[in-house]
């Protein structure tokens, strides 16, 4: 199964695991890597993904991240057809960022794991979107 965590899924094992959902949601995080390290689950990048993590001020973190992303089995470059299909959710009300990962997902994943629950809410509003979005909590087999 082809599965792309946002940026979110990726940071949050580095957030404040004081909080039970955070940590339930690192915990299910870890474990879906972990099945991409076996070979369970197939580990979906982004050009997208590489720019918001380059980003990240804390260098320790960002440096545990890319070595996550090393995990993909491919890396999808953003080209015209991504950027004319983002365009479209951003006209539905999603940021400029998630609009190109949903776009990258819609091609290139069965399922998009997000821990953002306002992206989660949007997203399930549209119909005939064509991959399953899901919270890492939720069950990936």
């Amino acid at each position: 199964m082809k599965i792309y965590l946002d940026t979110c899924c990726l940071n949050r094992p580095f957030d404040d695991q004081s909080n039970a959902r955070i940590h339930l949601e690192s915990e299910a995080i870890k474990i879906i890597i972990d099945k991409c390290e076996n070979g369970d689950l197939d580990l979906i990048s982004s050009e997208v993904k590489e720019f918001e993590v380059a980003k990240i001020s804390d260098e320790n973190k960002k440096f545990k991240i890319i070595e996550i992303l090393t995990l993909s089995k491919e890396t999808i470059l953003l080209d015209e057809h991504y950027i004319i299909k983002a365009k479209e959710f951003e006209n539905q009300g999603f940021g400029a960022f998630d609009s190109l990962h949903l776009a990258i997902c819609e091609q290139n994943a069965e399922v998009l794991l997000t821990v953002d629950d306002k992206l989660l809410s949007k997203i399930n509003k549209i119909p005939d979107y064509k991959i399953k979005v899901m919270n890492p909590v939720s069950e990936v087999d």
